[in-house]
């Protein structure tokens, strides 16, 4: 771990991660914006991934919206990485009191993280439209309990990912603790985001606390407000 890292680390009591794609990518979950990203992935299925992924598409095509999804969006062989465990870690410690991704994988609390504000739900949890009986992935992954790619209930209702589309709003009970977690917090440690995508970037404006740390590859719209900034891969920086 970076030693400049560290010293905040050991000088704070209450601290708040909130994370972006960067730190699933080296768990091999592909991000959405950089140029090998999901989002460049235009011509296999006709339509632009941001298209694919809207409630509208979700609700007019169905079927190749569950196509798109499980072949981009699920990765069961994906296992937590050096950020996940450190953090993972570090809540164990008492240092790291709440997570905030807006990864949908379920690889924090894979990890270990109790403490998680998936601010994009996540596909680990899905849920029956019509009858609101809760799913696993494995079920939704299952062709036998799918017609036409699209799982069905016992019921006979569509059961839909608890994951945001676009077009839909986040969950009110997330944002509420994630703000709550952030406003409280003496340190907040930003990790693999370019703070760009909003509500979820506007999260930073909530934090009152003494230091701010940021690690990230690129460069973001916030380095100069912060204490610490790293440009480096986010495994690499929290393994201990």
């Amino acid at each position: 771990m970076d030693e400049r890292l560290k010293k905040i680390i050991d000088a704070s009591s209450n601290i708040v991660f909130f994370g972006g794609a960067g730190v699933s990518t080296e768990s091999g979950i592909p991000d959405f914006r950089s140029e090998t990203g999901l989002y460049h992935a235009r011509e296999v299925y006709g339509h632009s991934p941001e298209t694919m992924l809207s409630h509208t598409f979700y609700r007019q095509n169905p079927e190749l919206f569950f196509r798109y999804y499980k072949e981009n969006l699920i990765h069961t062989s994906a296992e937590p990485n050096d950020a996940h465990r450190a953090l993972a870690k570090l809540e164990a410690d008492g240092k790291v009191k709440a997570v905030v991704t807006q990864n949908i994988d379920g690889l924090h609390q894979k990890a270990g993280s109790r403490n998680v504000y998936e601010l994009h739900g996540s596909v680990q949890r899905n849920y029956c439209e019509k009858c609101g009986k809760p799913y696993p992935l494995d079920y939704v992954l299952d062709e036998s309990n799918c017609d036409g790619g699209v799982p069905k209930c016992s019921c006979g209702g569509t059961v839909k990912p608890d994951v945001v589309l676009y077009e839909e709003a986040l969950n009110e009970d997330v944002i509420n603790g994630a703000v709550n977690a952030i406003a409280a917090a003496d340190t907040l440690i930003i990790g693999g985001t370019s703070l760009v995508v909003y509500p979820a970037a506007g999260l930073i404006h909530y934090f009152r606390g003494s230091t701010l740390v940021l690690i990230n590859k690129d460069s973001t719209p916030y380095d100069d407000k912060a204490d610490l900034v790293i440009h480096d891969a986010i495994g690499k920086v929290m393994k201990l």
